[in-house]
């Protein structure tokens, strides 16, 4: 009998599609009490078999109860976040949160019954660990990974911690501390670091912090693990210390500089027997510290040119590198970014990529379309080739802070992707955004086609997404998302989101170098939706998600109208006319007065959180001020006071536009009146030397900001509407 039963259940799996994997409820019904712990009690959890080797999950009720199944937690996890979307009208995003749940959960009718396309849901980009979560805590990262299980987010980026990891290499191999030092960067540039760009800039890195993320990288493993996911942990692609050539005179070393004002940092060529070696060196270190799940990302020459374009050199590098892997892990299969075939396709043309990619096998790499949304590479490479790969949406660039999206293109994309004849080995879709915590729209969007096998009807998803996040869905609300999609995501004309010029460095034309003016959209068109967030207040104002998006609207209203009142004084002073210069550069200030206190509201654009968290991580007053240095520089200068890279984080938040920002234009504007007086014209160069000695001043300050929202967002959004909106009107009708 008992061996009927055994064959029985062979077979059910067998014709399941795949075995049952072991699914921690543990961890399931862990994260439903912290997502909902006054209603934990009413959901049950089990599990049941993938479908043709891919995730699934149900719905149904039992008696009082709701049960959720799924093939792992994050099916699970899928099928609370479906739950509370399309049934309870709720929705957890990271800007903004609706749990108003009815006293009685409703019931579903029957049982729902959801699978996916895409075996693997990919989530990070080595630049959101720093532009976003620089300073994380462990109570932030249980946040995000809730977050992700809940999005369908099965494939995460994991590399906190990978310092620890090689200062046990190195110090196994004979570095000393010193020679270290001038190797590990500060913690705002780890992932440049990482990817072999730059050396011990915002160092010297403490042991502390090593210490302490290598416990956070054993907590963020643990929980993703339990949760079903498979963490993809770093790899060796060849950047040594530069004390290497010290230590192996003998060595193949390589020079290599990343242009961007950071000296230069050493490569180890592949064909060196030590390449191998500190590969296989590194992966079993790591492992021991933290396991494996047999996939690891490295990425060759981010942003960096090899030094020939000779495809055999190529192939012979890629084999090497994936050889390294598989000496410590014959498991190992290579997670590589698509980003060198998009960022330098003069240099990556189809001989040269098919050669990277070619040397590997089929199944032991997995490539990542970084920015499917932007341009699809794996369409002029004939889907890599051959090699499994994911469609992602890029989206955010340095994190700066903008009204920006292909929310058309996100809406059709992955599905049309699955549908295409030439879509070779597509295994999954992800998100590589530069940074989070801005523009949920578009992520709430993108993932959920995880469950969808059908383009999304955009506007009919809209109309769910308004009711989810202001828990009503009104006509001027409908309109608001109409304006919005025709406007701020309209995905046209711009590769990323337009900064404000009040961002950029002083300066008379209508964009500095990394502050982009250009929208995608007239800024008029734009203006009616505040009008209709303004008039929504009284319906929808109790909301945390519309206040959010009340104030982000109000926000790129007023930073689009500093351009043409720039234009102004502008004009003002090439007439030499100093009362209209005055007039026009004084309403330009308290412009950004009343942007910072609009800003001020939210959380979400607080100066001061992000370099309170960053003084948080020091375990001393040195290290403290060394973090907040850090925080200061990434998002102002990026490097020395030299810079090129200067502003190219910059962000449109409470306390830096008044504590650094409009500084700055008063210092340039105090210049301006003097040359009008004199009769002179405005020295700009000797003013860019003079304003970078004192942006440098302001990054090794240190000061305090608040780190709670000061105001009222809906009261803050009407009266600056009230100040503005008629004079912004006017102002684009001329």
């Amino acid at each position: 009998m008992m061996k009927k039963k055994i064959k029985l259940l062979i077979v059910m799996l067998l014709l399941s599609g795949s075995a049952m994997a072991q699914v921690d409820l543990a961890a399931s019904k862990a994260l439903i009490k912290r997502v909902l712990p006054k209603y934990a009690m009413a959901f049950e959890v089990a599990s049941i078999p993938q479908e043709n080797g891919k995730d699934v999950f149900e719905i149904e009720n039992k008696g009082h109860k709701i049960v959720l199944r799924g093939s792992s937690g994050v099916s699970i996890a899928s099928a609370l976040n479906f739950y509370l979307n399309e049934y309870c009208h709720c929705q957890i995003t990271w800007n903004g949160t609706n749990l108003n749940l009815p006293a009685n959960l409703p019931k579903v009718q029957g049982k729902v019954h959801k699978n996916t396309s895409f075996e693997y849901r990919y989530y990070l980009n080595y630049c959101t660990f720093n532009y976003s979560m620089s300073w994380w805590d462990w109570a932030r990262w249980e946040q995000e990974i809730d977050w992700m299980a809940l999005h369908g987010i099965n494939m995460p980026l994991a590399i906190t911690g990978e310092e620890y990891t090689w200062y046990e290499v190195y110090k196994e191999m004979g570095f000393s501390d010193q020679d270290l030092a001038s190797f590990f960067s500060g913690p705002a540039y780890f992932s440049w670091f990482w990817m072999g760009n730059l050396d011990a800039w915002g160092g010297p890195l403490p042991f502390s912090w090593m210490k302490s993320h290598k416990e956070l990288q054993t907590k963020i493993l643990a929980r993703e693990r339990a949760l079903g996911m498979i963490p993809v942990l770093p790899a060796f692609t060849g950047h040594v210390p530069s004390a290497f050539k010290k230590k192996y005179p003998q060595a193949k070393l390589k020079a290599t500089n990343w242009t961007n004002g950071f000296a230069d940092t050493y490569i180890l060529d592949s064909e060196d027997p030590l390449f191998a070696e500190i590969g296989k060196r590194f992966l079993q270190k790591q492992t021991a510290l933290f396991g494996t799940n047999h996939f690891y990302s490295a990425d060759t020459f981010n942003e960096n040119e090899p030094p020939t374009d000779d495809p055999a050199f190529l192939s012979k590098l890629s084999a090497r590198v994936y050889e390294g892997m598989k000496q410590a892990d014959p498991q190992a299969v290579w997670v590589m970014q698509g980003w060198l075939f998009y960022s330098d396709r003069k240099f990556w043309k189809e001989p040269q990529i098919k050669a990277l990619l070619d040397a590997v096998p089929n199944d032991k790499m997995l490539l990542l379309d970084l920015a499917s949304e932007i341009e699809p590479v794996w369409k002029r490479t004939q889907a890599y080739y051959g090699k499994p790969w994911v469609w992602n949406m890029l989206h955010n660039f340095g994190g700066n802070v903008n009204l920006f999206g292909r929310i058309e293109g996100v809406a059709n994309g992955p599905i049309d992707a699955l549908d295409n004849p030439n879509k070779g080995n597509l295994k999954g879709i992800g998100l590589t955004m530069e940074a989070i915590e801005q523009n949920p729209v578009l992520y709430e969007l993108t993932m959920r086609h995880v469950w969808e096998s059908q383009p999304l009807d955009l506007d009919k998803w809209l109309d769910g997404y308004i009711l989810n996040r202001y828990t009503k869905l009104t006509p001027k609300t409908q309109e608001v998302w109409q304006i919005l999609k025709k406007t701020a995501y309209n995905g046209k004309e711009i590769r990323d989101g337009a900064e404000s010029i009040l961002t950029g460095r002083p300066t008379f034309d209508s964009a500095a170098k990394w502050t982009r003016t250009k929208l995608n959209y007239p800024p008029k068109e734009l203006l009616p939706a505040w009008k209709l967030m303004v008039e929504s207040t009284a319906d929808c104002g109790k909301s945390d998600g519309f206040q959010y998006d009340l104030v982000d609207i109000a926000r790129q209203v007023l930073a689009n109208y500093a351009l043409p009142l720039q234009k102004k004084w502008v004009v003002a002073y090439k007439n030499k006319d100093q009362a209209a210069f005055e007039k026009y550069s004084q309403e330009y200030l308290v412009l950004m007065d009343d942007l910072d206190q609009l800003l001020a509201t939210r959380k979400d654009f607080l100066l001061g959180k992000w370099i309170a968290d960053a003084r948080r991580n020091g375990t001393t007053p040195a290290e403290k001020a060394l973090y907040e240095q850090n925080a200061r520089d990434l998002i102002t200068l990026w490097g020395d006071e030299n810079s090129p890279l200067h502003e190219y984080s910059n962000r449109q938040w409470s306390g830096l536009m008044s504590d650094f920002y409009k500084p700055r234009w008063q210092q340039f504007f105090a210049k301006v009146k003097t040359a009008l007086t004199k009769g002179e014209e405005v020295n700009t160069e000797a003013f860019e030397k003079e304003i970078s000695r004192w942006e440098w001043q302001w990054v090794t300050t240190q000061k305090s900001f608040p780190t709670q929202p000061t105001g009222n967002a809906n009261l803050v959004a009407k009266a600056l509407y009230d100040k503005y909106y008629q004079k912004i009107a006017a102002a684009y009708s001329k």
